[in-house]
């Protein structure tokens, strides 16, 4: 590498719409790393690296050290809970998310899972394979409309997806501290200070705030006791936010109506995880904000993270660790 040309690391998994962002820019020169690279490997390159995106790999105190040359590190998305960030704090080095790139496709996703739940999407799917029809009067479905939705978290998801719920007539309920009440009331929903007020209220809970030492089991077996019998419960969020044993608990009771999670406490999830087998579960392989439109938005503002670090101009709206900025 000619020695006035600074190296950006970005994984295979970024869509060509980012790789497009780079080119003619001969001050750069981007390398691809794929998740099968060894944590050597990756030290490795990271010694002569000034910026690195990050798509499923971690992103520990060890590489921060392993990278005397780092100016920026950036995420192909929101959630960055597998970054170091006091770490990279501590050098002075920013990182910087994708912003509001994949909200509208979480909430979409989030929407999804509470219709598919509401309209027992897989037994209506297998009563029309096996032909029984006529079986078909056995179904329990529901409306969205007129029901209540818990929406937990309201930033740049809880928002998207509380407009989607309130133009199917839905009630929206808000629990999100950080946010004033004037604020939720402004988007025409309800704020609920209290959690455990507001969850006997609801016909569906969606969790959209990030995990934090706050957040791990904020759903336990006294909050999922709390939730109305029959209540659904859907995570886009990160997992470990729901207790798995207890959500197991909670459904195979009949006190929870079902679930519909794309993430795990443990990622990828064991195929004997019990949660998977039972019937009144979806569930997706963390990848609600990976539609082929957000892996385009992900990726184009990723590297644009990335650049405007290196160019001295760096999108600040974008930086978790704005101190670093100062």
């Amino acid at each position: 590498m000619s020695a006035n040309r600074k190296k950006l690391l970005l994984p295979k998994e970024l869509a060509q719409a980012g790789w497009a962002e780079v080119e003619g820019r001969e001050d750069i020169e981007a390398v691809p790393f794929g998740p099968e690279m060894s944590g050597a490997e990756f030290q490795a390159q990271l010694a002569t690296a000034a910026g690195v995106a990050l798509w499923g790999r971690p992103f520990r105190a060890e590489d921060v050290a392993a990278a005397p040359h780092l100016q920026a590190v950036a995420r192909i998305g929101v959630g960055y809970d597998a970054v170091d960030v006091k770490a990279l704090t501590a050098r002075g080095i920013p990182l910087l998310v994708a912003g509001t790139a994949n909200s509208a496709s979480v909430a979409e996703q989030a929407l999804f899972f509470m219709m598919f739940l509401a309209r027992q999407g897989f037994a209506m799917n297998q009563l029309v394979r096996e032909g029984r029809w006529r079986d078909r009067a056995g179904l329990r479905l529901m409306d969205l409309a007129g029901k209540t939705v818990l929406i937990v978290g309201f930033g740049r998801i809880g928002t998207r997806l509380a407009a989607r719920c309130l133009a199917m007539d839905m009630t929206v309920l808000v629990h999100d501290p950080y946010v004033a009440a004037d604020a939720i009331a402004a988007r025409g929903c309800i704020a609920a200070p209290e959690l455990d007020t507001a969850l006997p209220e609801a016909d569906f809970v969606s969790i959209h705030c990030p995990r934090s030492p706050s957040s791990i089991g904020l759903f336990n077996a006294a909050r999922l006791a709390r939730m109305k019998t029959g209540a659904f419960i859907v995570n886009t969020a990160r997992g470990g936010i729901i207790d798995e044993p207890a959500l197991h608990a909670a459904l195979t009771s009949g006190h929870l109506a079902g679930a519909g999670l794309d993430v795990y406490d443990q990622e990828p999830t064991p195929v004997d995880n019990p949660l998977l087998h039972l019937p009144n579960v979806i569930s997706a392989p963390h990848i609600a904000g990976a539609t082929g439109e957000a892996m385009d938005r992900m990726s184009v503002n990723t590297v644009r993270n990335l650049l405007s670090v290196l160019d001295g101009r760096p999108i600040r709206a974008h930086v978790i660790n704005a101190e670093v900025l100062a």
